[in-house]
């Protein structure tokens, strides 16, 4: 769908907001037994650390290589579109996921010498979530989102010349 730079950095920057925001709360629900109102605020704080963080391992690396694995499988243009987006998701996910609960690991569990299993269940306990919000959630959003942001833009240029 991006199809500039600068429509990358806006479709990976809200796609980056909207899953660290979910697996934010996912595991401060998780570690408080439940979600709860007053979760919202320390979910917040744990994402503004790690926001940047997904943003980096997303936009510089996962989105170099995830793509060409996908389309390994589907092919833009004579696949459904469906079946397109939903690949690439996975893809995406079984690189980000790891990743990210790496990360989350170290930053907010203080693991020691235990990184490993920590960081293992952290990942078991993430991948459900973050594919099936991927999936079914974030990533419908933020096509819509995105969809509606260049297209009013698009019809301003064009209203312009």
């Amino acid at each position: 769908m991006p199809k500039t730079k600068f429509q990358e950095f806006i479709y990976g920057a809200l796609m980056t907001f909207f899953m660290v925001f979910a697996m934010e709360l996912y595991n401060t629900g998780l570690k408080n037994h439940g979600l709860s109102n007053a979760d919202f605020l320390p979910a917040c704080k744990e994402m503004a650390i790690i926001f940047p963080i997904c943003f980096i391992m997303g936009f510089f690396f996962v989105d170099r290589f995830a793509p060409k694995i996908a389309f390994k499988m589907v092919t833009p243009g004579e696949d459904k579109p469906f079946w397109v987006n939903a690949v690439r998701a996975c893809v995406t996910v079984c690189f980000m996921c790891p990743i990210m609960s790496f990360w989350a690991t170290l930053i907010f569990k203080q693991p020691g010498l235990e990184l490993i299993p920590k960081w293992l269940q952290t990942f078991v306990c993430n991948f459900p979530m973050a594919l099936l919000w991927q999936l079914f959630f974030c990533g419908p959003l933020v096509r819509f989102l995105f969809k509606k942001i260049f297209r009013q833009k698009k019809a301003a240029d064009a209203g312009q010349i």
